[in-house]
Order: structure tokens, then sequence, then C-alpha cells
């Protein structure tokens, strides 16, 4: 037999010898008027005279018996002519303490609290003890206890039993049922379920609790040295609470709730407690419901070994006011262990709150935890993927098991699953809010000045090399800002932009996105500002390049600020300007509006790329590169087709349609083919239409 079932056999034990006892005393009554039972003369102090009998008065309001100078004693039945003191119900030593008194123990019930609740509960154990009660009341219409039966059967009555600010109603051990004007007294009394279930054996969290909260579990890997520092100061914090104001409650400060996560569960399990997470909204607002609320989960606190993780990183405090106040006064309450999970620092805690800032792990620890979780056949792929990534310890171990790399054909195929794995981690979170690009072009398509390309390479060096620079040669130890890359794309319409985070993005393999302002901005206050921090905190995670295509309309000038639209407007532009700053990653900003940027976007970008309009040399390199080489085509002359003044977007959709309307007429792409759908693009501009140069151009007949 375990020692579990040897204690549930003993609580069984103790249980039955228990509603023994207490049928003898409801017979007992029951036999009787309004006489009150007699005390137990083995349960108490034996005076060296008889005592004088005690009014039921006198019985009340007399000493509490937690204050006479006696250990506590169990309920049992008076014992009757002829019985020894070895009837009398007696907790063995060699037995553990049962469930009952362990509950009284913990929230603090006096001897009499304790009986009453037992009186309680016996309903649910014994179906005998509705007919007993009524007869014990003498009243067939009340087969219930009530505070009445109990201050009448039980020794060391005390009336404030039916105050709600001791154990049985401030801790809702106990229902009262009273309808209308029935005193207080002679209500129905009903054992709560969850507390006759811990008297019987069975201990869980409150089903009233449980659909609100969910197991977080336990740390999927081991923390890096850098969150071990911090568990290890909430660790100390709580040895040292018994010196420090306020209930134990920590509010974690950063993005990265994994690694918040990962820190509450090393802290809790150092303590050999369960961590259980809720969700800030599900904090009752309504101040009857969050009463219950509070008061049950102190309740589990004292009963079960756990914590609490409130997740309130997308809360915000101003436009959730109801739940912030909530939270705020649950923390005072001081119910148990509890983390809160939050971006920035809420302020009006209470003095017990430690704020505590748990970061994602250095850049060389997950380069460590990526040599770990690869183990030593990856080359430098664990440094390439610590510079490109931004990932916790248990998100590494999770991508390394899922990618699999040793299963595949060779070293080159076991990279390329790694490295797409880690983009699509990403995917979920920025597939909301922006637009994937799927990068085709490459550097040969490219056609731009000397000047321009070198810079566009020049950008793409330092997003690779980025960990090398920061961590290698130190330059992170002295930057706290910047260390992400920010360039601007400058030109007209068509010029090359978009092709150009093409280029960049295919040649490092990481994904591209077009942020996608109607999913971004929003009319709500402090919408926009959440969005845009979970933009960038799955961009950064995911190595993401974010294009910001006509980058004036959410990067624009600030405005002098004449009604509130002005000043929340200022305020997102202020909140950009700040998340840009500290972005990791690379962020490309497109405009053909350059003058209308807020000139301090433009002192924090580290690039700027002007995409000329294309010159005669440039467009004629752009017809040659247009077509692809199974378009079938004759009779082109790319030279003349570069007199035609046009960008290279405009060069895209003419060739696009021409190849139309050669698939229309089952003939290969000619000149007079691409001269009108040039025509229609002049026409789509509203530009002036040649007839002289067009015709002089169809009268081309060569090939190229």
């Amino acid at each position: 037999m375990t020692e579990l079932e040897q204690w549930l056999a003993a609580n069984g034990r103790f249980l039955g010898a228990q509603l023994d006892a207490l049928r003898v005393r409801l017979e007992r009554q029951a036999g009787t008027a309004t006489q009150a039972a007699p005390t137990p003369r083995e349960l108490v102090p034996q005076p060296s005279e008889p005592p004088e009998p005690k009014s039921w008065l006198s019985r009340l309001f007399g000493p509490r018996a937690e204050d006479v100078a006696a250990p506590p004693v169990l309920l049992a039945a008076p014992p009757a002519p002829g019985e020894t003191k070895s009837s009398v119900i007696e907790p063995s030593p060699d037995d553990p303490p049962p469930a009952l008194m362990v509950l009284a123990r913990r929230l603090g019930l006096s001897e009499f609290e304790r009986n009453t609740l037992f009186l309680c509960t016996s309903m649910e154990l014994d179906t005998r003890m509705g007919a007993l009660c009524a007869r014990a009341q003498h009243d067939p219409s009340r087969p219930y206890p009530t505070f009445a039966l109990a201050l009448s059967l039980f020794d060391a009555p005390t009336w404030d039993v039916l105050s709600p600010e001791r154990p049985l109603r401030d801790w809702l051990l106990v229902k009262i049922n009273q309808p209308g004007a029935q005193p207080l007294i002679a209500s129905a009394l009903c054992a709560d379920e969850r507390i006759v279930a811990y008297i019987k054996g069975l201990n869980y969290l409150d089903d009233r609790l449980a659909p609100l909260v969910s197991p977080a579990g336990r740390a999927a890997a081991a923390l890096p040295p850098s969150q071990t520092a911090v568990a290890d100061t909430i660790a100390e914090h709580l040895q040292d609470r018994h010196r420090t104001a306020g209930p134990p409650a920590y509010q974690l400060l950063g993005s990265d709730g994994l690694s918040k996560l990962a820190i509450a569960q090393n802290v809790v399990e150092r303590l050999g407690l369960s961590l259980y997470r809720l969700q800030a909204d599900a904090i009752p607002t309504a101040a009857a419901d969050f009463e219950i609320f509070a008061r049950l989960w102190q309740r589990e606190c004292v009963l079960l070994p756990i914590a609490l993780y409130i997740d309130a990183s997308e809360v915000d405090r101003a436009a959730n006011a109801g739940v912030t106040a909530s939270i705020q006064k649950f923390l005072r309450r001081g119910a148990g262990i509890v983390f809160l999970d939050t971006p920035e620092a809420w302020p009006d805690l209470g003095a017990g709150v430690l704020t505590v800032h748990a970061a994602k792990p250095t850049a060389q620890e997950q380069k460590a935890a990526w040599a770990v979780a690869l183990g030593g056949e990856m080359g430098d792929l664990p440094t390439q993927l610590a510079a490109q990534f931004n990932f916790d310890t248990a998100t590494i171990d999770a991508i390394a098991r899922d990618a699999d790399p040793h299963d595949a054909a060779d070293a080159e195929a076991a990279r390329h699953r790694v490295w797409d794995a880690c983009i699509a981690r990403a995917r979920p979170v920025l597939d909301q809010l922006a637009q994937p690009i799927d990068a085709k072009a490459s550097w040969d398509d490219l056609v731009l000045p000397a000047t321009e390309t070198a810079l566009l390479h020049q950008i793409a060096d330092q997003v690779a090399a980025r960990m090398t620079v920061y961590d290698e040669f130190g330059f992170r130890d002295r930057m706290n800002r910047g260390l992400g890359i920010s360039v601007l794309f400058a030109g007209e319409s068509g010029c090359g932009k978009t092709m150009g985070a093409e280029v960049i993005a295919n040649a490092l393999r990481l994904a591209l996105y077009r942020i996608d302002l109607s999913a971004v901005v929003s009319k709500f206050i402090g919408e926009t500002e959440k969005n845009l921090r979970r933009l960038f905190d799955a961009a950064e995670d995911g190595g993401a390049i974010l294009f910001f295509d006509e980058a004036d309309a959410l990067f624009g000038r600030r405005s002098e600020v004449k009604d509130s639209h002005d000043r929340y407007a200022n305020i997102e532009i202020n909140y950009l300007l700040q998340r840009m700053e500290s972005y990791r990653g690379l962020a490309i900003l497109a405009t053909n509006m350059k003058s209308s940027m807020d000139q301090a976007f433009l002192r924090r970008l580290r690039f700027i790329v002007n995409f000329p309009f294309p010159g005669p040399d440039e467009r004629k390199a752009i017809w040659q590169k247009v077509f692809p080489p199974r378009t079938p085509f004759e009779g082109l002359d790319f030279g003349k087709l570069a007199r035609l003044n046009l960008t290279g977007g405009s060069i895209h959709n003419i060739a696009l349609n021409a190849a139309f309307m050669a698939a229309h007429a089952k003939s290969p792409v000619t000149m007079p083919l691409v001269l009108d759908a040039a025509r229609a693009e002049f026409r789509r501009y509203e530009k002036p239409v040649n007839e002289a140069d067009f015709r002089q151009l169809a009268s081309v007949g060569t090939k190229p």
C-alpha cells in the first residue's frame, strides 16, 4: 500500500469515527428540549469541584476555546454511562493528520468552527444526517444544519462564528441560504463542494477557477545565465519577503512572453509549486464577481502549492481601465505568489511588487543554444541563426527538434531546413499585420547606377555581419540603441524601390513583408501602438525585413496640436520613432515624397538610397531583362524602345501587356504589339502620345 493509500485509509477511518460521534450528539440533542448538550468531561480540564450548570447564554459568551491553554481536541460524543475514556475519539499519533485538521490549521478555524464545518460536511457524507438535524432542532421543516443547531450542539460555542470576517464565511467554506426575512441563525447551511472534497481527501483546483486558468506546465529547457540571474533575484526576494511590505508579487517587464514565463516556471519549480496562467481580461471586473474570484484564489493558495502568472501583455491600460483596476486590486489582496507579465511598468501596484526586466537570451547565449540543439556538425550556422533571429531557448530547442536537420539528405539541405523553420516561426503573427512578398528578384535583375547598387550591397553586408560587429568586435557593449538597420528608399513610383527590397531579402534568404497600413493603423486609441509593437516584435523574432511602402503616410511630419486627433497622431509617430530606433532587424521605408518625411526619422536612418528616374542606358538594360528567356519575341530594338521616357515599373507593365497580346494573336512579341501596349501605358498616366515618334519606332524591324 502506497503512502497516499495509507493516508486515505486513515482519513476515512477518522471521518467514520467523527460521523459516529456526531450522530450520537444529534440523537441526544433530539432527546432533549432546549437544554444544551453537556460538555464532555474528558475533553476539558476537570475542576476540583463539580462545576455549576452553565446557561446557554454563559456558554455562548464565555471564554473561547482557543483562549484555554489546552491542546485542540477532536469532535467526540459525550461518554455514556459505563463508557471509558478510551471510547472517546482521539487522533492517533502514528497516523498523518486528517484533512479536516489540516484544513482547520491552515485556514485558522477554532475548534467550534471546525465542528460546525464538519456538521455541514456530514450532510454530504451520510444521507441520514438530514433527518437527524430535523429531529435535533425539533422541526421537521429543517432537515439541514443551522448556526442555531451548532451553537446548541457543540462545546465552547462563540457567536462570532456568524461574522463574515471569521473563517467560515470569509473563506467561503459554507453557503448560507437565507430566504426573505428568515434569521441568519436559523438559515440552512451547506458546505462548499470544494471543501467537502478536500475533507474527503480529494485536493483539486476549484472548478469555478478551472475555466479561467490553465496549467503553465514545467520549463521546457534550462535558463541561460542572463535569465537565471533574474530568477535568482526573484528567489532571493521570496526568501526575504518577511522583511518586505505587501504580498509577494513580481512584475516582469519585456516584450517576450515566453522568456518571462520560463523565468516564472523556474522560480516556482525551486519552491515545489505549480504555476497557473491567467489572461488578464479573464479577471472579473464587477465588484461582487471579483470578490468571489479573489477569495477563491486566496483559498486555493492555502490548500494547494500553486502560483499565478497573469498575462497582461496585450492590455492597454488607458483603453481597459476596468481590467487594470482589477489587477491592481488583486495584487494588493496578497493572493499568494503572483507574476504579472507586462511590456512596460505599471504604477500603483503596491509596495510589495518587485519589478524586474526579463529579456530574451543574449545573442551569444542564443548562439550557444543553437550549437547544443543542432549538434556539432553545422559549421557556422549557429552564428548565422543567432545573428538573424531572436528566439528563447525553448523555441530554439523546438525548432531544432521539429526541423530534424540530421535527417536531411545533405548538410546544405539541413541548413535550409532549419533556416526555413526559423522564418516560418514568426509567420502567423506577421501575416495578420503585413503582406508577405515573394522575393524573386536577384542582383542581376536590378538596374541602378553604380553608387546606389553599392549602397544596396553594403546594406545586405551589414545585415549579414551584425553579430560579428556587435558581439565579437564589442560594439553592443557601447550601444544601447540603433542596433537595427533602418533604410530609406526614395524615388518616383516605379523606379525599383520594391525590387531593391526583394533583392536584399533574396540575397539574405529572409522573409520580406510589406506593411499593410489598414491592418496597423486603428481609430481606437492605443490600438495602433499595440499593433506596431506586435509587428516589430514578431519581425525581430523571425528575422523579417519590414518594407513600409508609401512610408510618408505613416512616418510623416508631426503636426501642430490643435485637437485630440492631432495629439494622438503625434503620439503614434513618437512611438514609431522609439520603436524604429530599438528595432534590431532591417526596416526599409519607401517613399516618393522624401520632403514630407519627419526629420527625426531621417536622422535615425543609417542609409538613404535614391532611386533616380532611369536614363536611356538604364532603360535599355531594363528592356533587355524584362522578358523572361522563354518568351518568344522578334524584331524588338531595345535601343529604340529606351527612347520612351518610362520608369522600370511602366516598362514591366508594357512587356506583360504585350505578352498577353501576343498570346491572344498566337504570335511572338513584336514591336507593334509593344508599342500598342506603350500607348496604353502613356494614356493610363495621362501622358501625351507623340504618334510621329511611335511611327518611327514601329518602322524598326531588325532583331536585337
